[in-house]
């Protein structure tokens, strides 16, 4: 029996190579609208959250009374440089795909909890082409942004699991925060935003290094034999 039967993935920087895209995007949207540039390191740490709360995050010194205008014009110009403009390709990690697939033939139920947009999840998924792995999804723009849990809970509810079946997956601090807040369980990887430092204060079951080492790891679990890594 699979102690986790419910997977539930982020999806950039922990199935997707997308940090750069969306680092220049950010980047490019603050020059454009407010005329402020902002280091990567910077535009980084705000992957996962969701786009209004990542420009508040980038930007503390908007003006309040023109925030929301201000929030706006950031927002609008990440979402058309991102979607439309940004060369910076965007495809699935190497072995990805394969995972999937096999984590769905061998019958875990699969979910992604992101801090995309609804249209900017659907239109990776589909340029990718990995829609129909995923029994349901959630994103930032159609709930609360992570770390507060609710669209952990909404996949819980939708899939009809409760917390102590799932497992989070994700490369973020604001992911595994947002697991720790839901009472469920997570594993960091440490290729995308965050570091095994920063990662293991959420106290993750582990910080895996690759893809290859997170299958491992989840067929070790299914077979009650965890392994070292």
């Amino acid at each position: 029996m699979k102690p986790y039967p419910l997977l539930i993935f982020d999806w950039d920087g922990t199935l997707v190579d997308s940090i750069q895209r969306i680092v220049t995007s950010l980047q490019h949207a603050s020059k454009r609208a407010l005329d402020i540039e902002i280091g990567e390191q910077q535009a980084r740490d705000v992957i996962g959250l969701g786009l209004h709360e990542a420009v508040c995050t980038l930007h503390p010194e908007l003006d309040p009374e023109r925030q929301g205008e201000q929030l706006k014009q950031v927002a609008d110009a990440y979402r058309q440089h991102y979607l439309y403009e940004n060369d910076v390709p965007a495809p699935l990690f190497n072995g990805a795909g394969d995972m999937l697939e096999n984590l769905k033939s061998r019958g875990y139920t699969l979910a992604v909890s992101t801090g995309k947009s609804r249209i900017g999840l659907d239109r990776s998924m589909h340029e990718l082409q990995v829609a129909d792995m995923f029994n349901m999804t959630r994103c930032a723009n159609e709930s609360k942004s992570k770390p507060d849990p609710a669209m952990l809970f909404e996949i819980l509810e939708g899939l009809d699991f409760k917390a102590d079946q799932a497992l989070m997956i994700g490369d973020s601090e604001h992911d595994l925060k947002m697991a720790r807040n839901a009472e469920i369980d997570s594993i960091g990887v440490t290729y995308g935003v965050h570091g095994r430092s920063t990662l293991n204060r959420y106290a993750p079951l582990a910080c895996l290094d690759n893809l290859s080492q997170l299958q491992q790891y989840l067929h070790s679990l299914s077979n009650d034999q965890p392994v070292a890594l």
